[in-house]
C-alpha cells in the first residue's frame, strides 16, 4: 500500500519528460500523507500537464472526506463503479521520489523508503476527477493505483503502486489509448527497478516534515545475481 510519499524538491520533470505545461508548482514534501495537496500529471492538448490535485478520490456524490480512497487495486478498475470512468477517461501520473512502506516486526514497525535503484524520479500511475463539491478547496482530485509488490519489496509491503516508466507516460495519459492497452502497463515492478532503505520512526508521524525523514538509516536492499540463482 502506499501510505506516504517522498516528493524532494529537486524532482526534474521537464529533464524526464520534457514539453510539459505547468499550471502549478510541483509541491514538494519529505513526508507526504494521504488526504493533502500533491502534483499530478494529466492529459492535455500540448502534451501532459502538471497540475494540484487532492490526494484522495473524492466523485461529486462524496459526502464523508475520510470515505474518499486514496489507493485503487488494480484488479477493481472495471468492477468498482468509483474507479471504472476515471481509468477509462482520465489517468494521471504522480511524479514521487520514493514511497514509504512499513515492515512488520516483533516489537514495532520499521519504516523504508522504496525508491528507484538510481534514486531518480518515479511516476506512479493513478486515477483523477474533477469534483463539484465542498469537501476540500481542490477542484480535483486523485488515487494511485496499486499492484503486487515484486519478489524484493513483498516482505517490506505485499502491495505497492505501480510505475509507469516515463517512455510510457503520455500512452497512459491519452485516453483514447485502449484500455487493455492501458491495463498492461499495471505490472509489477521489475526487481532490478527499485530498492529501499531503512529510515527514521520520525517518518511515522505526519506532523514531522522535516527531510531528514527520509535519510537512510542503513544500507539500500537491492537485487542481485546471486538472488537470481
Amino acid at each position: 500500500m502506499a501510505g506516504r510519499l517522498y516528493i524532494a524538491p529537486t524532482l526534474d520533470l521537464e529533464r524526464l519528460l520534457g514539453g510539459i505545461e505547468t499550471l502549478d508548482a510541483l509541491l514538494a514534501s519529505p513526508n507526504l500523507a494521504p488526504r493533502r495537496p500533491l502534483s499530478m500529471l494529466h492529459h492535455a492538448a500540448g502534451g501532459p500537464r502538471l497540475s494540484s490535485a487532492f490526494w484522495g478520490l473524492t466523485p461529486p456524490w462524496l459526502k464523508v472526506l475520510a470515505h474518499a480512497p486514496h489507493c485503487a487495486r488494480a484488479e477493481s478498475l472495471d468492477t468498482r463503479a468509483m474507479f471504472r470512468e476515471a481509468f477509462a477517461t482520465r489517468r494521471c501520473l504522480v511524479p514521487v521520489s520514493g514511497i514509504y512502506v512499513w515492515k512488520p516486526q516483533p516489537r514495532m514497525k520499521q519504516p523504508f523508503l522504496v525508491t528507484h535503484h538510481q534514486r531518480q524520479p518515479l511516476l506512479l500511475a493513478g486515477l483523477w476527477c474533477r469534483y463539484h463539491t465542498a469537501l476540500t478547496e481542490h477542484h480535483d482530485s486523485c488515487a494511485l493505483i496499486t499492484v503486487a509488490s515484486n519478489a524484493l519489496l513483498s516482505p517490506l509491503s505485499e502491495r505497492l503502486p505501480a510505475v509507469i516508466a516515463p517512455e510510457q507516460a503520455r500512452r497512459w495519459l491519452d485516453p483514447t489509448t485502449p484500455l487493455d492497452e492501458a491495463r498492461a502497463l499495471l505490472t509489477v515492478a521489475d526487481v532490478e527497478l527499485l530498492g529501499a532503505f531503512p529510515v527514521s520512526r520520525r517518518v511515522n508521524d505526519p506532523s514531522h516534515q522535516d527531510w531528514a525523514c527520509a535519510h537512510p538509516t542503513g544500507p539500500m536492499h537491492r537485487w542481485t545475481t546471486a538472488q537470481e540463482t
